[in-house]
């Protein structure tokens, strides 16, 4: 395997390609008992066109998360079981352009790993199965729908993307999960959890060479044909609608806001361009910056707003949203703040401490296996060695935070979801 160690960050990253296309990244942590281990497939819920063996196929949304269900599944049961038998926990999760399965032990780790790969590698669907996780499914959705943070969200997404399949919730909806069969959860499976489109991430004190014999002796060598997912159409950087409105049983109105904007696609460029969005979001909202502050004396935010800057396979934004009695005032000072910013810049003195502390706490992060093997993954699939944050973060200047800035928070890429407690006469006149 490759070595290629990080001073700045004093890491050593094991690295190695198989003969049948599995990328594996070994971060060994001598002396921890703990190991979590990632197989991660790059292929989430947008992904919903795609060719395979010469043909087109578009598939119902949901069908990424819905895949990761029944693949705990195989003829001896629940895998669940079996890693609980070895000392480990076992889970999963979809996200809009990635699904990553792992678990976590003390021990038997290689027993762990081979279970792990032979899993997520063996399809095991029947029509029995995949009607019953309907059922599970929906209710999982159903419990999305009431959850505020989740509804402003997910109300958020169709009102600034015209297009992108961002549009549609990772979960699906009850109506595009009834179309999902048995043979489509196949042909995703046979098209994307194929080993040249999927990551082995390992944290922790372990063999690296060891890991390697054992992907190679669940998987094989065999390279095989892989599914080639469609281009996003491309949208202009405004929003289909500024505003939607809905009610809930809830105590005080929640809100979800986004400025949509571009960034290229992979690579250096790609990443660059999200911690130039990072450090613009601090700037405008963060809790140091001068508006964070204003907003919350005047009691138009509390500790629950947040915010930053997100990217999906095809699209990126800069987000935030919280509790507020005033969403629509909030909007109004961001963009107003934004504006300003804009003209007059950062001082270099506060854009200097805000990057390092940025940088800080992606460093303090890689204390957490969690987050580190998340993040090897994610940058992976974006062509990218996230260890070489540090160089990126050196390298950015202030007046990129100016002109990103200047670039996204315009009116007419701004989209602001609420959710208000039902109907209230503190809040008739929304």
């Amino acid at each position: 395997m490759a070595k290629t160690y990080y001073p700045a960050l004093d890491e050593t990253l094991f690295t190695e390609t198989l003969p049948n296309g599995l990328h594996i990244m070994v971060d060994r942590k001598p002396g921890f008992t703990k190991k979590l281990c990632y197989f991660a497939a790059d292929f989430g819920a947008v992904h919903q066109k795609f060719t395979f063996d010469g043909q087109r196929y578009t598939v119902p949304a949901g069908i990424a998360h819905y895949l990761e269900h029944k693949l705990f599944d195989m003829p001896q049961g629940d895998v669940t079981a079996q890693f609980a038998s070895l000392g480990a926990g076992v889970n999963a999760f979809t996200s809009y352009d990635m699904t990553a399965y792992y678990f976590s032990c003390t021990e038997n780790f290689d027993d762990c790993l081979r279970l792990l790969l032979e899993f997520v590698s063996t399809p095991y669907f029947t029509e029995e199965t995949v009607e019953k996780e309907r059922g599970i499914i929906n209710q999982e959705i159903r419990m999305s729908a009431d959850e505020p943070g989740s509804r402003a969200f997910e109300t958020l997404m169709p009102l600034l993307y015209e297009k992108h399949p961002i549009r549609m919730p990772v979960l699906g909806t009850e109506q595009s999960i009834a179309h999902i069969t048995p043979e489509m959860l196949h042909l995703c499976h046979k098209a994307f959890y194929n080993p040249a489109n999927m990551l082995l991430c390992v944290v922790g004190d372990v063999d690296e060479q060891q890991v390697c014999r054992i992907a190679r002796q669940v998987l094989g060598d065999e390279k095989r044909p892989m599914g080639q997912k469609a281009d996003f159409e491309p949208e202009e950087p405004v929003c289909v609608e500024p505003l939607a409105q809905h009610r809930m049983e809830i105590a005080m109105p929640t809100f979800s806001m986004a400025m949509k904007t571009w960034c290229p696609e992979k690579g250096e460029a790609a990443i660059r361009r999200e911690l130039v969005g990072d450090l613009a979001a601090e700037a405008l909202f963060g809790e140091s910056s001068p508006l964070y502050m204003q907003l919350y004396e005047q009691g138009l935010i509390d500790s629950s707003f947040g915010g930053g800057f997100d990217t999906v396979d095809g699209c990126a934004m800069l987000t935030c949203g919280g509790d507020s009695d005033d969403p629509q005032a909030v909007r109004d000072a961001i963009l107003a703040q934004g504006a300003k910013l804009a003209r007059e810049g950062i001082e270099e003195e506060v854009f200097l401490r805000m990057k390092r502390s940025a940088m800080g706490r992606r460093i303090r992060d890689l204390d957490s296996f969690d987050a580190t093997c998340f993040r090897l993954c994610a940058y992976r699939m974006s062509d990218f060695d996230y260890f070489r944050f540090p160089e990126l973060y050196n390298s950015i200047q202030s007046w990129e935070i100016r002109e990103f800035l200047s670039q996204v928070v315009q009116p007419d890429g701004c989209s602001l979801s609420v959710i208000y407690p039902m109907k209230e006469e503190k809040y008739e006149s929304e």
